[in-house]
């Protein structure tokens, strides 16, 4: 069936009809019949239901706040182009949005306007949920963030006395949801799995927090944990928290190397690892990598006295394990012999809750730190509305809390609203590409969240691996880690959430601490690939290269205007650095290091590091637009870019593809990948410019 769109814009009332199912597209087919001003007839659109959305959504973070019940606004009516990413509105179904938290537009732009006209009345209104030892004073923030006025320094919910531990176990135990599963564990082998109900967790997190501060661990002193996604790794982060220490999660993949340097910058006191993890068939010696960089930071004048050891026996044996005497300790020795009662350690809100590293320009890994209250509250508040939270729900994050993912929306996050997390040691395409689906069935996870990469690698192997499985208990799907290209969304969409589940399309950064532009599930219709608006209390900016902000449509660097709760304090030892790399470059603004394009109905779009930028003959082009573009070639399942030196254009584009399941290479398909690059990329109108790729 053809489709057909007008492009014109009256002030009426619109409603919308399902007509039908295009296989060949993937979309919903449906007309919209408005009660006033020029019959038109559209057709093409993905997913609507009758009279859900009456408004176009121009919303702008410059036209949220000044927006009331009275304004007049356009109907919803899409480009011509159909085809476009920008003109392919997918709506949440009017049973979601009736029972969401958020269900409409109209109650967004209530929330976000309070947000942002009264952030101490909206956000302190929020923290009063949570428990506190002693409230905050009557400032509920104070930030300077232009460098040009002095240091940079932010603070939320100063004086306040509180602890996230507390408030993630204690407080769900109290409020008598102590039987309820905290945890589901899955293995890396399908037949090994585990759970620990609310109170279960908190007496394993008392255990080792008692265990801790007999081996001198004290307020303030940094705790390294070098884990796989075992139980044992929420548990360690937990009992920190509880006992105020500073944990630092490094990733248990990476390097001798990379923990060496992590060891050297925050000295701390214990490191916490197991003998190995199984990953896949293949078996990873962590205990080794642990021993080597413990060795190296003496030499470099760190020792380190006390190695906590979990044995992993579907792994490694203890026989197997190497073992230095005096210094390394098996945590099924020592932690089951503690209480299982701890005392908390109460802690200001902006007592350090945990360092994390991220990579840095200069090759040094930044130490980026959060606090405690201005976290805690920020993390919950953006789970429970960007996934819609329901206390029936069962939640799985793919990540692992080695990634500030982990740290947000696996562990503090969904605990502080008393969520069922599943935590997964394995990896997802083992023992077949069926494996996510086959655990969203067995614990019947409802909020599935995972990243753009995994999703692309599923879809390359085909949609039997996925409808094979029932997935009838999926009611919320996320997206972390990248902009997700728009064939990748739609296929999620359509084949994992069978065209119902609304999918939280996510950016933010390990510097954020939580979602900063994401999708209300129920409250507005999405474009596959765009984030869509602020999360209340964020207001972003875009600005050109001379820091100028820019209104309406437009292309340029995502900054980001005044500080909201969850927002990292400085990186760690170096406050310097955290002043030139975000404060520095457009001084009153935060930057965020990426791209960014609000579309015409106010949408963002994603493009990926302004530093991932390719100069051909003078047209700036974008790494993660180029990948994007050959991701959405029929025949292409993966794309990296690279720009490499060119003698006549400056740089040229590179790319590395991997090609879908069983289609061979060939100098046609190879004509056909580039051809679709230029038509996505470049303008229509800029022929010239086409040309020279």
């Amino acid at each position: 069936m053809a489709s057909q769109c007008y492009n014109t814009a009256v002030s009426c009332e619109a409603r919308v009809h399902v007509t039908g199912f295009d296989h060949n597209n993937g979309r919903h087919l449906f007309r919209i019949f408005r009660s006033i001003g020029p019959r038109r007839l559209m057709m093409g659109c993905s997913y609507p239901v009758e009279g859900f959305w009456k408004h176009s959504y121009p919303i702008s973070v410059n036209t949220a706040t000044s927006l009331s019940h009275s304004t007049p606004i356009n109907a919803v009516l899409l480009k011509e182009a159909l085809e476009s990413k920008e003109s392919d509105l997918v709506f949440p179904s009017e049973d979601f949005s009736s029972q969401a938290l958020v269900p409409s537009r109209q109650k967004y732009l209530e929330m976000y306007k309070k947000s942002i006209e009264d952030p101490a009345g909206f956000w302190s209104s929020i923290a009063s949920q949570f428990y506190w030892k002693e409230k905050w004073g009557k400032q509920v923030f104070s930030e300077n963030i232009d460098v040009s006025k002095g240091d940079v320094k932010i603070e939320w919910f100063k004086g306040g006395i509180t602890n996230i531990c507390y408030n993630c176990l204690d407080r769900n135990v109290e409020a008598g949801n102590g039987g309820k599963i905290a945890i589901y564990w899955e293995g890396n082998e399908p037949n090994i799995d585990g759970s620990l109900t609310y109170s279960e967790l908190l007496q394993k997190v008392c255990q080792l927090a008692n265990y801790l501060k007999d081996a001198g661990v004290k307020k303030g002193d940094a705790v390294v944990i070098y884990l796989p996604m075992l139980m044992e790794l929420p548990i360690a982060m937990l009992a920190c928290a509880r006992i105020g220490a500073i944990h630092s999660v490094v990733f248990a993949g990476f390097s001798a190397d990379s923990l060496v340097q992590r060891i050297m910058d925050c000295k701390p006191k214990v490191v916490i690892t197991c003998n190995a993890v199984k990953r896949g068939p293949k078996v990873l010696h962590l205990k080794d990598i642990v021993d080597a960089a413990i060795s190296q930071s003496a030499k470099n004048g760190i020792s380190i006295d006390v190695c906590l050891t979990y044995e992993n026996q579907s792994a490694m044996t203890r026989g197997d394990t190497k073992w230095h005497q005096g210094r390394d300790i098996w945590w099924q020795d020592v932690v089951p012999k503690y209480p299982m009662t701890c005392e908390v350690e109460w802690v200001d809100a902006e007592d350090p809750l945990f360092f994390l590293y991220t990579s840095g320009s200069t090759g040094k890994p930044k130490g980026v730190l959060h606090t405690t209250g201005g976290y805690m509250v920020y993390t919950a508040t953006t789970f429970k509305h960007a996934f819609d939270y329901k206390p029936s729900d069962v939640y799985w994050c793919t990540a692992d809390c080695g990634w500030i993912t982990g740290h947000s929306y696996i562990t503090y996050g969904p605990m502080l609203n008393g969520a069922t997390v599943v935590v997964f040691e394995g990896v997802p395409t083992y023992p077949d590409a069926g494996r996510c689906w086959d655990i969203v069935d067995k614990y019947k996870v409802t909020l599935f969240y995972t990243a753009p990469t995994l999703i692309r690698s599923l879809m390359r192997v085909g949609d039997e691996y996925v409808t094979r499985y029932s997935r009838k208990s999926l009611r919320v799907l996320g997206s972390v880690g990248e902009p997700i290209n728009p064939s990748a969304w739609r296929w999620f969409f359509n084949v994992v959430g069978d065209s119902r589940c609304p999918i939280s399309d996510t950016w933010w950064q390990t510097e954020t601490g939580g979602f900063m532009i994401t999708p209300l599930p129920g409250g507005w219709p999405q474009k596959p690939g765009s984030a869509t608006f602020p999360f209340f209390g964020v207001q972003p900016a875009i600005v050109d290269e001379k820091g100028a902000e820019l209104q309406g449509e437009c292309s340029g660097y995502l900054c980001l205007k005044h500080s909201w709760p969850g927002v990292f304090r400085t990186l760690y030892g170096d406050h310097e650095r955290y002043e030139t790399t975000y404060f520095k470059p457009f001084p009153g603004y935060y930057f965020s290091g990426d791209g960014c394009r609000r579309d015409k109905d106010g949408y963002y779009w994603l493009t990926g590091r302004v530093d991932d930028v390719i100069n051909v003959s003078g047209h700036r082009i974008g790494t993660a637009e180029v990948e994007s573009a050959l991701i959405s070639h029929s025949q292409c399942s993966e794309a990296a870019v690279v720009g490499v030196e060119h003698e006549v254009k400056g740089q040229g584009i590179y790319a590395f593809v991997t090609l879908a399941d069983g289609v061979p290479y060939s100098e046609e398909l190879r004509k056909s990948l580039i051809l679709t690059v230029r038509k996505q990329v470049l303008p229509a109108e800029n022929a010239a410019s086409r040309r020279r790729l």
